[in-house]
């Protein structure tokens, strides 16, 4: 009996073995020290970057700390292995389509990752800091998509870091307000994102970097987080530049609301799911909250105008010139949802559309029919998707970009992404909403794309299609990568994504009629708007126009 335990504990020993020299088959331990003691990670001698994985930037938001502002680290003793992502944040499967490379799911989630490619005396490298998307409800910074190996091999340090998500990391409640110093509730994955933004500044010159060059950058979700981070007072000082791919936290896209609303949000979720009392929530596990959350069938919480975060809405903040003045790269896909969200199961005939339009706008219909053809199926088709996208999350991010533009003395890039996606690689899967693939057994063939749809930008704009194994990438995907990702690095280091081997791309111009963005696809270049009226009637449709 002893013999076969011996045997069992040797093989498991030998397999854990092996596993850990396959992980590290190119790399060495290293060490850095920073401001709550010493970390352990991997040299990569294949790539010549080191890794950081699972670095703790605030307490576990367990127990007491459950719904409060991210605590500081406490110090630790020894030397801490951070070789490992760290837990991704509880969230339900929402996106199927999501890869996840962490360490289980948990509250005990607040950990980044740094990839950076310092050398003995290296100095005052740039920063990167990237928010994932997931619409506030799922995501984790360990997603190879979002991996800062390809964009440390550039001379950037690269940080990804989890925020606490849904229920856990956004609910609000009027007793949350009385006892916060703030008098506020909410809000906790946005001041998660700050706090890893305060680490960095802390900690980052450890690793080569220098605090005052740090550039974050989102998409979707992450994008809106971009937003609120870049209009909110406390970030002052903290970011030199930002990059949103597709959304911002403006009407329609998750814009923030009131904080009587929120709370009036909050509390009505807790007496109907008969929670108690926020004392008696903190004492309860994870799985209660979970299936209370989860079987509430909300999609999260919104996020809010607390007065202390975020003190205005976006537009109020940004036409009081209250922002970060930083430069701001951003843009949206060209389809990025389809054009079946606007016409809710009517078919792509001129006479579905107009009864559609009339429905959803019944006092602005002719305009909308006027700035949107629909003569042909294929112009309704693409008039929907237009519509669908605008409404989705295209607008959103126009606005953005206008309100920087317009109150800032800062430049400002646009771009368009465009590129189609490759064939998937196996039969039997789709695309999911949010970049990946899910399983659909005997699904019907794909129409085919009428631009480029949501999320599928993201592996190229940081360099990691080879980490993306289930599309079939060619040369056309590596060469728009390689533009995309040059254009991005450019401006991380510097604040101007132009430079050697990409297209000339001009910031806007205030007053300009026709602005120019740039088109990113197999051949990028620089174009002229023409669909400006659109954006403007958003405008005024959302209640978002100048006054």
């Amino acid at each position: 009996m002893k013999l076969q335990k011996l045997k069992v504990t040797a093989f498991i020993l030998t397999a854990f073995t092996s596993a850990l020299m396959a992980q590290n088959k190119n790399g060495f331990p290293v060490q850095v020290s920073i401001e709550n003691g010493t970390i352990e990670g991997n040299y990569d001698t294949k790539t010549g970057v080191q890794k950081y994985f699972g670095i703790p930037f605030a307490q576990p938001p367990l127990g007491e700390l459950r719904w409060k502002a991210p605590q500081p680290v406490k110090n630790w003793t020894g030397v801490k292995i951070t070789k490992e992502f760290g837990p991704r944040p509880v969230q339900r499967l929402v996106f199927g389509d999501m890869n996840s490379r962490s360490n289980g799911v948990s509250e005990d989630c607040l950990y980044l990752n740094v990839w950076t490619p310092v050398k003995r005396d290296t100095k005052g490298l740039p920063v990167l800091v990237y928010f994932y998307g997931g619409g506030n409800v799922a995501g984790d910074a360990s997603e190879p998509r979002y991996d800062g190996e390809a964009m440390a091999q550039q001379g950037i340090v690269v940080v990804t870091t989890n925020y606490r998500l849904n229920l856990f990391g956004n609910l609000a409640h009027p007793d949350l307000s009385k006892e916060s110093p703030q008098k506020a509730s909410g809000n906790y994955g946005s001041l998660d994102q700050l706090e890893a933004l305060k680490w960095v500044q802390k900690n980052i010159e450890s690793f080569g970097g220098d605090p005052s060059k740090v550039t974050i950058a989102g998409e979707s979700a992450g994008s809106i987080g971009v937003s609120t981070q870049m209009a909110s007072p406390l970030t002052k000082g903290l970011i030199a530049g930002a990059i949103g791919e597709s959304g911002a936290a403006i009407p329609p896209t998750m814009a923030p609301v009131t904080l009587a609303e929120a709370e009036k949000n909050g509390q009505e979720f807790v007496e109907k799911a008969g929670l108690g009392s926020i004392a008696e929530m903190r004492k309860m596990s994870t799985a209660e909250l979970y299936e209370a959350y989860t079987g509430s069938g909300r999609f999260g919480f919104p996020l809010v105008i607390d007065g202390h975060f975020l003190p205005k809405s976006l537009t109020e903040i940004f036409e009081s010139q209250e922002q970060s003045m930083v430069p701001l790269l951003a843009g949206w896909n060209s389809a990025e949802i389809p054009g079946v969200a606007y016409m809710q199961g009517q078919p792509y005939t001129t006479e579905a559309f107009i009864a559609k339009t009339k429905q959803i706008y019944p006092n602005d219909f002719e305009e909308v029919l006027k700035l949107h053809p629909h003569s042909t199926p294929e112009e309704v088709e693409y008039s929907a998707t237009m519509l669908a996208a605008d409404r989705f999350i295209s607008y959103s991010t126009w606005k953005w970009l206008d309100l920087h533009k317009n109150n800032s003395n800062q430049p400002v890039y646009r771009y368009l992404y465009s590129k189609l996606r490759p064939p998937l690689k196996e039969a039997g899967f789709v695309p999911g909403l949010a970049g990946g693939t899910v399983r659909a057994e005997n699904a019907p063939p794909a129409p085919k794309a009428v631009g480029a749809p949501h999320a599928c930008e993201i592996e190229y704009a940081m360099g990691n299609l080879d980490l993306v194994k289930e599309y079939a990438w060619g040369a056309d995907d590596y060469k728009v990568s390689k533009t995309m990702f040059n254009f991005f690095a450019n401006f991380i280091k510097s604040g101007n994504p132009n430079g050697e081997g990409v297209p000339q791309w001009n910031a806007m111009q205030k007053g300009d009629n026709t602005p120019e963005y740039m088109n990113i696809d197999v051949e990028s270049k620089p174009e002229e708007s023409q669909v400006e009226a659109r954006y403007h009637f958003h405008d005024r449709a959302y209640g978002n126009a100048s006054k």
